[in-house]
């Protein structure tokens, strides 16, 4: 029905996050003229006629969020599968420490020391296996004796979720320096991984210990009907259901300040990855460092100066929270922005794994092909559907900016929709999702996400100028498009939202649009904003070598879609 949004209350005068819900609520009755507060500021409930709700629910991400430890035996097994635990809970990871980092043990104690996290989370070995790997670990929290980043006079949670052999003893090193919870191992054999019970005690310790640091949290803890969830926790609860609802392969993207969220089902897992210092705000600068200055210029299509550049970056960094009023800073936080994305996926594929440390049944051929367990699941030509959320992308000046952006960092293949979330309700409908599945499904569906509409890119090599594929366009209205892809070209046509198209896709010899090589595919899409972009541009995107012809391309590729000028 409406959206009302207030400034936070959680730092002095008012101390108190209760009293900015309380101001978005009355925004709402403004805009709805539903009587939803009483005199002494309390939401009416049940509902009743012209006034109240009947039911109220909250995320959180006060504090800064959740800021978590996480330690295991092997790095690459059962370390990792904690790493997943606490990322798909909605943590940010500080730091994995474990028995086979290279770091000395007096580092690793210092370091546990100085990170002062929120939580810390204990994994390792499997059920029935040695001890003594898991016990050392468990001395690292003693010797360190780690102190809580917030609030006083309570002892910091420690969930342990490693071999159940040793939980007697990790409780003996451990009693009375931290407050341990168990829960079943997050790796009981190699081949299994058991990350839910794990991830369930993180978001309820999370509410009980962390969030009721934040001021005004007990009174906010009486108001909700469902327990309050950590924001990036009811995002990625929401991108699982999508994907399970639908059958689809998803990657979800939110790209904010100070970091980027990377949310994606691939196969029917869930998986979530936190870059900490990509963001397009106070981590800007950070961007430019990690992704270096020419990968980030060769998105620009404006001609300036490299000194320029740099000092309007660095401007950028002195004042973040500023948004660009002149074109050419646009086109630069755009550029900015594709290698945040580029970057942030990239971290996530490497996280997104098979299990490590898995006996794979091989054949003769296999063994000789060297294949390796602990492959990607992230699969650009299985992926579905690519959702964006975060200012640079929800509140682009066009909607065909977004699709540019997403199409050149993520660069997918074969046939993906594209869509952005409006105004960054995700997290709400995650958590209304617990109590009212339909309903935040349908919102979700109709007013959340904004579709942008589809884009066509066939694998393999690409050669500029020649013919990559054929494509047969029938909209549901009766028309009916045809048109041939050439190397090197961005064509863009109309599908407008609301409406489904057919596409019959017919590659050339030794390129894929999903059905393999050269063979024909059919898919069936729905439209948005921009349509359906056939790239014609190769993966990774040919750019040209002089730096006047790439800029002219650039300008070509974008006035094609519509992104910039006519």
């Amino acid at each position: 029905m409406a959206r009302g949004e207030a400034p936070t209350t959680v730092e002095a005068p008012f101390d108190d996050v209760t009293v900015g819900v309380a101001n978005a609520v009355r925004e709402l009755e403004e805009v709805t003229g539903r009587r939803l507060l009483d005199e002494a500021g309390r939401l009416i409930r049940p509902a009743r006629q012209g006034e109240g709700v009947d039911a109220y629910v909250s995320t959180s991400s006060a504090g800064g969020g959740l800021q978590m430890l996480v330690m295991g035996v092997v790095r690459s097994m059962t370390a990792e599968s904690a790493q997943r635990a606490a990322l798909g809970a909605g943590a940010i990871v500080m730091d994995t420490i474990c028995s086979n980092d290279r770091r000395l043990l007096y580092q690793q104690i210092q370091r546990i020391r100085q990170l002062r996290p929120d939580m810390i989370l204990l994994a390792g070995g499997i059920d029935g296996g040695t001890v003594t790997h898991v016990a050392k670990l468990a001395e690292l929290v003693r010797a360190a004796r780690p102190t809580a980043r917030l609030g006083t006079g309570y002892r910091l949670p420690l969930v342990y979720a490693g071999n159940r052999q040793a939980r007697e003893v990790v409780r003996e090193i451990l009693n009375g320096l931290v407050d341990i919870h168990e829960v079943e191992n997050v790796r009981p054999v190699l081949e299994v991984e058991n990350l839910g019970p794990a991830r369930d005690a993180i978001h309820e310790l999370f509410m009980e210990h962390v969030m009721a640091q934040a001021p005004g949290y007990d009174k906010l803890k009486t108001m909700t009907d469902a327990p309050i969830m950590p924001t990036p926790g009811a995002v990625g609860k929401l991108v699982e259901v999508v994907a399970r609802e639908k059958g689809i392969s998803v990657l979800g993207v939110d790209i904010g300040g100070a970091t980027t969220d990377v949310f994606s089902v691939f196969q029917g897992k869930f998986n979530r990855t936190v870059s900490a210092n990509l963001g397009m705000s106070y981590s800007v600068g950070n961007v430019l460092t990690s992704a270096g200055f020419d990968n980030v210029a060769r998105w620009s299509w404006v001609d300036l100066p490299a000194v320029e550049v740099r000092n309007r970056v660095k401007n950028k960094i002195i004042r973040p929270t500023t948004i660009p009023h002149l074109l050419e800073d646009l086109v630069i936080e755009q550029a900015l922005a594709r290698e945040a994305l580029r970057l942030s996926l990239e971290q996530h594929k490497e996280f997104a794994t098979t299990l490590k440390g898995v006996q794979i049944r091989r054949t003769v051929a296999d063994a000789f092909a060297q294949t390796s367990s602990g492959q990607t699941l992230v699969n650009m030509m299985e992926l579905d559907l690519i959702i964006g959320s975060g200012g640079v992308l929800s509140h682009a000046p066009r909607r065909e900016q977004a699709a540019l952006m997403m199409i050149d960092a993520f660069e997918p293949l074969g046939v993906t929709q594209l869509a952005v979330d409006s105004i960054f309700m995700m997290p709400h409908l995650g958590v209304l999702g617990e109590i009212a599945p339909e309903a935040a499904m349908e919102v979700f569906w109709r007013d959340c996400l904004v579709p942008i509409g589809a884009v066509v890119a066939p694998a393999g090599r690409v050669k500029t100028g020649r013919l990559l594929l054929k494509a047969r366009v029938e909209r549901d209205d009766g028309s009916v498009e045809e048109l041939d892809l050439v190397g090197g070209e961005l064509v863009r046509v109309e599908l407008r939202e609301g409406m489904h198209a057919r596409l019959t896709l017919q590659p050339a010899r030794g390129l894929n649009v999903g059905e393999g090589r050269g063979r024909r595919c059919e898919r069936r899409v729905w439209g948005g904003k921009v349509g359906i972009v056939f790239d014609g541009r190769g993966r990774p995107i040919q750019l040209p070598m002089d730096a006047a012809q790439r800029r002219q391309k650039l300008l070509q590729w974008a006035q094609a879609i519509g992104a910039f000028g006519q």
